[in-house]
């Protein structure tokens, strides 16, 4: 029986492997120059943490989540996305106590949807992103928006869309889930069923909703900007500000809650369209939260953060034509030319590995011309023959596949011979 792997998972391997670490390398190279530091958290925990932390009204806990009962009868939860498991640690490891707030973290690793496979998305799927821990401070807001844009930038993506919004303060929200309560009474009979829930638990879900979204209904619903709060219009003014003087194009979108009910105040997605013409919507997002930290058990901290989705973000460079393309090289392949060298092949494989150059064998027999062959397709720049004659006299026969030159190293000069030459190689590239 052939096993296939599950419907939205997907392998990841050989090129297309390097090209996510790639990315995942970029990005956190980033982030460090931010300042940022890497966190790594479970991918089970209790399934109350997401449904606190997400919120009963989003998606993703009402139809997405993986959730079972383990051997001990205890409600375990594969990590739907990364911010309530970061919290839940910063609350555990009592980092609040830090007098050097707020706490920057980044991460990445796989999450776990229930979800239709889509354009760049999948059930298992990797992320990445950053949390800032206790702080309210609207730079820090300004901060995770200009730490997202400069990551798609560094790729080399062009005409991103970043777009914002405020859902204000508790005050704000309250105020705004009213009217939008009151207005969608009247036809939420003719909406469809998860907005028909949404309107029980959260009426600015319907917002987000991918069904009713763009009738004229949704498209004339109030607006958040006319609920929000003296001070949070002061603070959305503000923001805008500091991206104006940061030269970070925005537009403001009034319709924009995101999909999880934590939010609060600064909302903002990256929207992208790729040079093939393919439409990928929000490939990145996120926001500011004020309670989450308190009701995930921690004190009464705010704090802000947004996530990339590494699939999505692997599809747009390729469409894009923006991902690297190195010689996946080695510098040395060793080569056994008769049947008695494998172990020498062996030994001087793990020698030259040992002191840092990028070596391969496969401890086999090949004569002289199939071992070049063989060394050529795997881009050696060197190849090493070892067979009765170099062991009986204690040297190596080296050719250098680049001038096709060939040198007879005894073998206590080996490392300084490639040390020399490989140096050179470099200097000459």
């Amino acid at each position: 029986m052939e096993y296939q792997n599950l419907k939205g998972t997907h392998d990841v391997i050989l090129k297309e492997a390097q090209d996510y670490q790639f990315i995942v390398d970029l990005m956190s190279d980033v982030c460090r120059l931010f300042s940022y530091k890497l966190f790594k958290v479970p991918v089970i925990e209790n399934a109350n943490l997401f449904q606190r932390g997400v919120g009963e009204s989003s998606d993703i806990v009402r139809k997405e989540m993986y959730t079972f009962l383990d051997k001990g009868e205890r409600l375990i939860s594969l990590r739907p996305e990364f911010t309530a498991s970061i919290i839940r640690s910063f609350v555990n490891n009592k980092l609040y106590a830090n007098s050097n707030l707020p706490i920057k973290a980044y991460y990445h690793g796989p999450v776990f949807r229930y979800e239709r496979p889509q354009l760049g998305r999948y059930r298992q799927f990797d992320q990445f992103g950053v949390e800032i821990l206790g702080t309210d401070s609207l730079y820090f807001d300004a901060e995770a928006i200009i730490l997202g844009y400069t990551i798609l930038k560094q790729f080399g993506l062009e005409n991103v869309k970043l777009k914002i919004n405020s859902l204000g303060d508790e005050e704000s929200r309250t105020s705004y889930r009213n009217a939008l309560k009151e207005y969608f009474s009247q036809y939420i009979d003719n909406m469809c069923d998860d907005c028909k829930q949404r309107f029980k638990l959260n009426p600015l879900r319907i917002l987000d909703c991918k069904v009713d979204t763009d009738k004229e209904i949704v498209r004339a619903a109030p607006k958040m900007s006319d609920y929000l709060s003296k001070d949070s219009k002061i603070r959305f003014k503000h923001l805008k500000e500091i991206l104006d003087e940061n030269y970070i194009p925005y537009e403001v979108d009034d319709t924009l809650v995101r999909g999880l009910d934590y939010y609060s105040q600064t909302v903002f997605e990256f929207h992208y369209v790729s040079k093939k013409g393919f439409d990928y919507g929000a490939i990145g997002a996120g926001g500011h939260y004020s309670n989450l930290i308190n009701e995930l058990g921690g004190p009464n901290l705010q704090g802000v953060g947004f996530s990339f989705g590494i699939e999505r973000i692997y599809s747009i460079l390729k469409d894009d034509e923006l991902i690297p393309n190195p010689e996946y090289s080695i510098d040395i392949y060793v080569a056994a030319i008769d049947e008695s060298a494998n172990l020498s092949a062996f030994n001087v494989s793990n020698l030259l590995r040992m002191h840092g150059f990028v070596c391969d064998s496969d401890y086999q027999f090949h004569k002289p011309s199939s071992a070049i062959k063989i060394a050529l397709k795997k881009q050696a720049h060197y190849v090493i023959f070892i067979g009765e004659d170099e062991i009986n006299n204690n040297q190596l026969t080296i050719k250098n596949l680049t001038n096709q030159t060939q040198d007879i190293v005894k073998y206590d000069d080996l490392i300084l011979y490639f040390s020399e030459q490989l140096e050179d190689d470099h200097e000459e590239n």
